[in-house]
């Protein structure tokens, strides 16, 4: 028979003599402890560390043994050990009552020890073996639905997910992506370092990219270096953009594989939900899986998100361009609000006004969803103005609040070209006298300005007069003229996020913001870097002599309510500062030499 020292048993029997004879008969079977009552033998079960079984006397004061194991059998808890009853009743029934309790087994007495070393070892294999089905019955399940490399969910378990959270979704009218993933880079570590180095990557790349997403959130491997992530409960759909971030910053991180350091990438697309027209799970991953190749395309290690149907939307808004005026009268419009701060401080400086559109029916749309309709329509004024009177207003708010926070607004062409603008603008100005209009800036993208020059211009000094200040927005992307930076009177130069994204591994992208700095020190013009995302975006940043950056890295765009509070939680990135400090203190010892 086989030993199972290392097992416990618990005998419960209020005759010590009992007790002693079973603890002696079973010791190279098993390591008993025991119990003198029911009650006693409750205490003793309450611990986090369970029986294997329990030998039972019948007869018993305060609660017999019948009474005890229908008490095991209500718990779930307790009710899979096996009970063995040990009685000396002379009751024929005794057996039949015992098995009807959910007793396994029943032993009379007195105790004859070889039968119940035998009867004990019998119900323990079967134990045992219960155990091992149940833990093959595991296996098996794990396998059907984890992948056995990375121990991530596989594409059978991401199939069920994906439903359940799309179903949720729908429930609760919130937001969910699906991106889909591939590594850039890898089948170079396959081919030079071979399969075992290649595996013990994928399954860090794993762990890192696991770790970057929320609780609740599900990233699963297809197969070799794919994977799938699905994001869900996402309050809007732009919501997406630093977890999307953040998964491309795990995926690219330095990876220790044994003495050697991998560092690969991610190309990743991504399929949003709901959209306009009902999808399924399998076209989401169609989607986010296309999109993931426009990412390869686009020189890996970026995302791209699944837009087939923005022209059957861009369509449905041109057809009808009223829509947008009703949305202004029905108050539809929103503003957002980016900070901008100081690299060098960690002081804010100001922020952005953005406007949104809260669709009823669509949610919160983005600039680039409605204004190219109306850019050359009227309507794009009134939406203009609208802009500038709801910030005036809302300067107005934070001021009473104790909150003096600059606004700079975003201005287009049509409205410039207005003969009555800056008079417009004056009485906007009086009708906010709590405002100081120094506190009001305006943003003017490059191709606004070529269209007009001269007009521009004189709108520029007009606004100048009037105490407002203009700055040149997106620099860099359109004719970068010097003669325009002659003319307009701006007061600073905005870098294109589109260069600051890559700045650290463009070396063009880098020599374009190196110029525009070279530019701004020319014509003394201040210089705010757009789409500081990280905290070494913003030490290049201020080594190359750039102070001032608005980013996801400090904060996304967000209501106007939500502004103060941010304000007061605002805690500057130490890095930036630390390194400025560096760099202040080089400086001094270079002029002191």
């Amino acid at each position: 028979m086989p030993a199972y020292p290392a097992i416990r048993i618990l005998i419960v029997d209020d005759d010590p003599a009992s007790v002693q004879i079973m603890a002696r008969a079973l010791k190279s079977v098993c390591r008993c402890e025991f119990a003198l009552s029911g009650p006693q033998a409750l205490e003793r079960l309450a611990a986090d560390r369970l029986p294997a079984l329990i030998l039972l006397d019948v007869m018993m004061p305060e609660m017999d043994g019948y009474a005890l194991c229908r008490t095991l059998q209500a718990d779930p808890r307790l009710k899979d050990i096996p009970v063995i009853y040990v009685t000396a009743s002379q009751d024929p029934d005794s057996e039949t009552h015992a098995l009807e309790a959910g007793a396994a087994d029943f032993i009379p007495k007195p105790i004859n020890p070889p039968v119940l070393r035998l009867r004990v070892g019998l119900q323990l294999q079967l134990r045992e073996r219960e155990q091992a089905l149940r833990d093959s019955e595991a296996r098996f399940e794990r396998l059907a639905h984890y992948d056995t490399l990375t121990g991530l969910p596989n594409r059978r378990l991401l199939a069920d997910r994906l439903h359940q959270a799309m179903a949720q979704t729908k429930r609760r009218g919130r937001h969910l992506a699906v991106a889909y993933l591939d590594l850039d880079g890898f089948k170079d570590v396959n081919d030079r370092h071979g399969h075992a180095i290649g595996d013990q990557l994928l399954v860090a790349v794993a762990n890192h990219m696991n770790q970057a997403l929320r609780e609740g959130d599900t990233i699963a491997r297809l197969g070799g270096d794919e994977f799938v992530a699905v994001m869900i409960d996402l309050e809007y759909r732009d919501a997406i953009a630093p977890l999307l971030n953040r998964l491309l910053a795990a995926a690219a991180a330095p990876m220790p594989v044994g003495d050697l350091v991998f560092q690969v990438s991610a190309s990743l697309g991504v399929a949003l939900y709901p959209q306009p027209d009902e999808v399924d799970a399998d076209q989401l991953l169609r989607q986010a899986d296309q999109a993931m190749y426009q990412a390869k395309l686009a020189g890996k290690n970026c995302y791209r998100v699944f837009n087939a149907d923005q022209d059957q939307r861009t369509r449905r808004v041109h057809e009808n361009p009223e829509r947008i005026r009703r949305a202004l009268v029905a108050r539809e419009f929103v503003l957002y609000y980016q900070p901008k701060v100081s690299l060098r401080s960690g002081d804010v400086i100001g922020a952005e006004a953005l406007i949104r559109w809260q669709h009823p029916e669509r949610g919160l749309l983005l600039p680039q969803e409605f204004l190219p309709v109306i850019e050359d329509d009227p309507l794009a004024a009134e939406l203009d103005e609208w802009v500038i009177e709801t910030a005036l207003t809302q300067m107005d708010v934070w001021q009473a609040n104790g909150v003096d926070l600059p606004v700079s607004v975003n201005v287009g062409a049509r409205q410039l070209r207005q003969s009555d603008f800056v008079a417009r603008l004056r009485a906007l100005l009086a009708m906010h006298p709590g405002v100081k209009p120094a506190s009001l800036a305006l943003e003017i993208r490059e191709i606004s300005a070529m269209r007009d020059l001269a007009h521009v211009s004189r709108v520029v000094a007009d606004c100048r007069e009037l105490g407002v200040s203009c700055a040149l927005d997106n620099f860099g992307v359109g004719y970068s003229s010097l003669t325009y930076l002659k003319q307009l009177a701006v007061t600073a130069l905005k870098i294109d996020r589109s260069f600051v994204a890559d700045m650290l591994n463009n070396p063009d992208d880098l020599a374009i913001i190196e110029s525009i700095l070279g530019l701004a020190t020319a014509f003394r013009l201040q210089t705010i870097a757009e789409g500081a995302e990280t905290p070494e975006q913003g030490e290049r940043l201020l080594q190359l002599g750039c102070e001032l950056a608005q980013g996801y890295g400090i904060a996304h765009p967000m209501s106007a309510d939500a502004v103060i509070g941010w304000l007061a939680d605002w805690p500057p990135s130490p890095h930036w500062i630390h390194l400025f400090l560096d760099r202040r203190c080089t400086l001094l010892s270079d002029l002191t030499q």
